[in-house]
């Protein structure tokens, strides 16, 4: 083996390791805080984790218009460290240190009586944080197709990717209730001083990660990559709009990404208000790592054998019986078997998607003679983050509708299990069987078309 290879392939890994922790942090953790404590012993509660959820989703969505302008930036850097480098590192630095500030009370000010003030302070915070996010999100992802031309190594670096995501998405979930404990002041349940522990925790392995990945990769040059050139704000929403496979599998996806973390951003509620113990959150955790340790090294054989169409579908298949399974019970064995079915398929699903969006960019090129690397690779976190901020919108609106505020489970209160478990697990498997249908009618890109294009772009650019 390679040493070299292996060196990027375990850089990139760490990379995506601290990148999940941090969106698992800021797309789920952050709004339990919000729900939990950020607003705790404030006349205005209710109100205010309204006001708060309404703001992330209501920035997030705006934002997202600029992500493929993001992506054309990155595409027209250059510098003598490559044009992915300087936007991970910086990106990395600076939103590490705004989630930090979205784990305080903000100096105190979230629970004083100018709520304006406190308002114009945080839409102005996360603002900056979800900017300098988006730069080193999509300068993260944008390497793949930069690193390799060949479809083996690119899903090779995939898997190791989403190995390492696996171990930071689900390492958090196992360890968020346990840090919030720990870090509170009597160490019996969760507080604001152990929220922020868990923020300043999550900045660092991401901060630190950004670094390790900068330095362990090297961009590959060659007559292909060669070809692109530098866009102009209309061109890269053309080239979006040309690249037609591309539209498709986001349309597909979207619906996809806003079931699923719907879902998972509300299983901490599922925990505490329906099963009435918070500590068993990390079940999820512990069954989304053990499925992903096992499951992501398996896709590449997988893919290979079935293909990534077939992959995704049996996939999906699985995750609409955990749903079933969710509804049909609330026990703890059934939870679980929900869990089992539900989480643990996830990977595979991102990963088919994340190397049909990689091949996307030589058929993009093939079809319209521009290549835009991180234009087009925007477009996965453009769709996470779209879900992320639904997602947000989602739990504050479910936690207060089913009457599930609060940081503990009270004995002999009424909670709306029922409207829990429409918003969470109902309606979620209506948009994945929607999600199915459509990518398998309209992404017509497999992995051998996609050879095919490489070999004649390969033969026009001789």
């Amino acid at each position: 083996m390679n040493k070299g290879k292996m060196k990027q392939r375990l850089s990139y890994a760490f990379g995506a390791l601290g990148h999940d922790v941090y969106y698992y942090s800021i797309s789920t953790f952050f709004i339990a805080f919000v729900t939990a404590q950020m607003f705790a012993g404030s006349p205005h509660e209710d109100a205010m984790i309204a006001l708060v959820t309404g703001l992330v989703v209501i920035i997030r969505l705006i934002e997202i218009i600029f992500d493929p302008i993001i992506g054309s930036i990155i595409d027209n850097t250059q510098t003598r460290w490559g044009k992915f480098k300087p936007w991970l590192v910086v990106g990395g630095i600076m939103s590490s240190l705004m989630i930090m500030l979205m784990f305080s009370d903000f100096f105190g000010l979230a629970k004083s009586d100018n709520r304006t003030l406190f308002a114009i302070v945080f839409t102005i915070s996360f603002i900056i944080l979800d900017a300098f996010y988006s730069f080193k999100d999509i300068a993260f992802w944008s390497m793949i197709p930069a690193l390799s031309e060949k479809n083996s190594e690119r899903e090779t670096l995939g898997t190791f990717a989403r190995f390492g995501s696996a171990i930071g998405a689900q390492g958090a979930t196992i360890l968020a209730i346990p840090i919030t404990i720990a870090f509170t002041k009597g160490g019996h349940m969760q507080g604001a001083r152990g929220f922020f522990a868990f923020g300043v925790i999550a900045a660092l392995v991401q901060g630190i990660s950004a670094l390790v990945t900068a330095w362990g990769t090297k961009e590959q040059q060659s007559a292909i990559r060669q070809q692109g050139t530098k866009t102009n704000t209309l061109d890269v929403f053309k080239a979006l709009m040309k690249n037609d496979q591309l539209m498709w599998l986001s349309l597909s996806y979207i619906l996809f990404a806003i079931a699923y973390v719907a879902t998972t951003a509300t299983l901490i509620l599922n925990f505490t208000f329906v099963i009435g113990n918070a500590s068993l959150y990390s079940i999820t955790g512990i069954v989304g790592f053990i499925g992903s340790i096992i499951l992501v090294p398996m896709f590449p054989m997988l893919a290979k054998k079935f293909g990534r169409r077939k992959v995704l579908t049996g996939a999906i298949i699985s995750m609409l019986i955990g749903y079933a399974l969710f509804v049909l019970g609330s026990s703890v064995p059934m939870t679980v078997a929900g869990l089992i079915f539900l989480t643990t398929p996830y990977q595979l699903v991102f990963l088919s998607v994340l190397m049909t969006i990689t091949d996307s960019v030589e058929y993009g090129q093939w079809k319209n003679g521009v290549r835009n690397e991180a234009v087009t690779l925007a477009m996965r976190p453009l769709l996470d983050k779209i879900a992320g901020a639904f997602s947000n919108g989602i739990y504050g609106f479910v936690a207060i509708a089913a009457g599930m505020t609060g940081s503990k489970y009270i004995a002999g209160r009424t909670y709306g299990v029922a409207t829990f478990k429409l918003y969470a697990f109902i309606v979620p498997a209506i948009l994945m069987i929607i999600s199915l249908a459509i990518y398998l009618f309209k992404v017509k890109l497999t992995e051998k078309r996609h050879q095919e294009i490489v070999a004649e772009l390969e033969e026009r650019f001789k």
